[in-house]
């Protein structure tokens, strides 16, 4: 069995740099060993370095995740390691024999199924809404011109009722209500001296008269000396 933390002469059996880089499918950097590669970058390098973007760079796991899969590495022999460095379909056994990976799979079938899942009850509800949407359709073509209709005319008495309910128009009705009542009791009058009314008749409604009169006059000299006559 090969140990991740031998002897010197086990390490150096167990570097990757025994297998040949043009029979693994890993890229280059990763199966050549960092002795290999020149102390100095030359001035390609440093610009394809310089060049590269930094959403280019693969995302590193975690101390915790590093630490679980070195475990797992470790108990390999060196043939086995070979293997996985050579061997596509190896590596790709190992990697989803990892728990982090069966984490993120399980979740992804999760996901996957609930997506399925809303897709269908959205699909077994596509009836009940095209139904809604005609019932829409021919409520804005029907009812709901007629109780616009009916709206605007309750737009239009609400208006008049404003109108007719503004001080000014109050104080227009109350100027017209005593002159009614003023005309009135001047022609009674008149009515009396022609002796076409008797002195009893005459009092008890001449007197009514011009009390409503007052009273009148009254209520419109008060409305119009207040601040919001």
């Amino acid at each position: 069995m090969f140990k991740f933390w031998g002897s010197q002469e086990q390490q150096e059996q167990a570097r990757p740099q025994d297998v040949n880089p043009a029979q693994s499918w890993y890229p280059p950097s990763v199966v050549t060993s960092p002795s290999s590669r020149p102390a100095t970058p030359t001035s390609s390098s440093s610009s394809s370095h310089s060049l590269q973007r930094p959403t280019e760079r693969p995302l590193s796991p975690s101390p915790a995740e590093a630490a679980a899969i070195i475990t797992l590495l470790k108990d390999k022999s060196v043939d086995e390691l070979r293997k996985l460095l050579s061997d596509k379909d190896a590596y790709h056994q190992f990697l989803l024999s990892l728990d982090q990976v069966k984490i993120q799979n399980n979740i992804r079938d999760e996901l996957c199924k609930e997506t399925l899942q809303l897709a269908r009850e959205n699909l077994e509800k596509e009836p009940r809404i095209m139904e809604l949407r005609n019932q829409c359709r021919i409520i804005r073509t029907t009812e709901l011109a007629a109780a616009q209709e009916k709206l605007n005319e309750l737009e239009k008495q609400k208006e008049e009722l404003l109108r007719s309910c503004s001080p000014a128009s109050i104080l227009q009705r109350l100027q017209e209500a005593m002159n009614k009542t003023d005309e009135e009791s001047e022609a009674f009058h008149r009515q009396f001296l022609d002796k076409e009314i008797d002195l009893g008749a005459f009092v008890q409604k001449y007197k009514k008269l011009r009390t409503t009169y007052h009273k009148r006059a009254l209520i419109h000299l008060a409305a119009k000396a207040s601040p919001t006559g």
